[in-house]
């Protein structure tokens, strides 16, 4: 890694980091820097993986409140956050780079697409499911099924798997929008914790590329936070949106374009 490099790669984590406390979507950026460093596409992954989950950590540990009124429905939701997500990770590390760097660009278009438009999703699902009451149990066990299918894609590369979440939370009735974050921010700290375990084993995080970027995204989280009171996340969402689509199109040219 050069200077110039280690430079880039600091300054956009740290953008990132300050993105996701206001709007979320860091992850792309961070991801699109590693490949572009040259790191390779598999190890990338893994590593934009521990470069992001330090700022989740600290987000829960924010959380604490809304979460101590959801013991029930955390507990049930972890377990298949970490199942799903050490699932995901080994399928990711049985994937070699060049297959993975072929599902590149298809699984950013499935990223983008559910950023740009999860809101419409969500609202759609949530009166879907306004329509078809459900009992509480049922409805948890369907969570927890649905929870388990995002731990997989979470583990497995992750980008857009919050507004999964969101929407899958609201098929549970859920309305409260800051409880919901908690619960989203908890089980996506959970799917990249187990999904890091499972990288370290194998030895696949670029750990200076890793360090670099965390203590960027870090510290961009944190002053992101404050400029989150000043600032419209409206704004903010497009700019990401905007970045996105880019990296969706300069992949799928990359690997589909003329050779």
């Amino acid at each position: 890694m050069t200077i110039a490099q280690g430079l880039l790669l600091f300054i956009v984590a740290s953008v990132a980091g300050a993105l996701n406390s206001v709007a979320g979507g860091g992850s792309f950026l961070t991801f699109p820097a590693l490949i572009f460093a040259g790191v390779p596409p598999v190890i990338a992954n893994a590593t934009n993986s521990v470069a992001v989950w330090p700022g989740g950590v600290a987000g829960a540990f924010a959380y604490r409140t809304e979460l101590h009124e959801m013991r029930r429905e955390l507990v049930a939701l972890s377990a298949a956050s970490f199942i799903g997500g050490l699932l995901g990770a080994l399928l990711l590390l049985r994937t070699s780079d060049a297959a993975f760097m072929g599902l590149v660009p298809w699984l950013l278009l499935a990223a983008t697409s559910l950023f740009s438009f999860g809101g419409i999703v969500t609202r759609h699902v949530r009166q879907l499911a306004a329509g078809a009451p459900a009992s509480p149990r049922s409805q948890l066990v369907s969570l927890v099924a649905v929870q388990f299918v995002i731990g997989i894609y979470g583990g497995y590369f992750g980008g857009g798997m919050g507004i999964m979440m969101l929407a899958s939370l609201a098929v549970m009735g859920m309305t409260r929008i800051h409880a919901m974050n908690a619960l989203k921010t908890v089980l996506t700290t959970v799917i990249n914790g187990i999904a890091i375990v499972a990288f370290i084993a194998a030895g696949k995080i670029a750990w200076g590329y890793a360090l670099l970027m965390a203590v960027g995204a870090t510290g961009g989280g944190y002053f992101g936070a404050f400029a989150a009171r000043m600032s419209d996340p409206k704004w903010m969402r497009r700019f990401i949106m905007l970045v996105a689509w880019a990296m969706t199109a300069w992949f799928f040219a990359k690997q589909y374009g003329a050779r």
